[in-house]
């Protein structure tokens, strides 16, 4: 199970349940990829719902190696995330909420 004062959110490939979360790693790694800047920019095109695929995708693969899943880009595209795309982009936008925020 996942936790929310970690950071955590669970993603669920292939029938596996994750952990995900992100790392000051992982958030370095995710702005290097993106070229966006700054996280906070990323944050608010979640937040007005002006992401791409892309975004989820890079957002997500940065998340589970954050967790500690050891696969990549290319795995996450062949596999079942749960929720399908819907459920990639929930988990995406709250991995950035989780990362910046106290829950609660």
């Amino acid at each position: 199970m996942a936790n929310p004062w970690r950071g955590e959110v669970e993603i669920t490939l292939d029938g596996v349940a994750h952990r995900a979360r992100l790392t000051l790693g992982a958030l370095a790694e995710l702005e290097a990829e993106l070229d966006t800047g700054a996280m906070v920019d990323l944050a608010a095109r979640f937040e007005a719902g002006r992401f791409s695929a892309a975004d989820v995708i890079a957002v997500v693969v940065a998340g589970l190696r954050g967790g500690g899943w050891t696969g990549d880009r290319a795995a996450l595209l062949a596999a079942d995330v749960a929720g399908g795309p819907i459920g990639a982009a929930q988990a995406a936008a709250q991995l950035l909420a989780r990362a910046f925020a106290v829950p609660g």
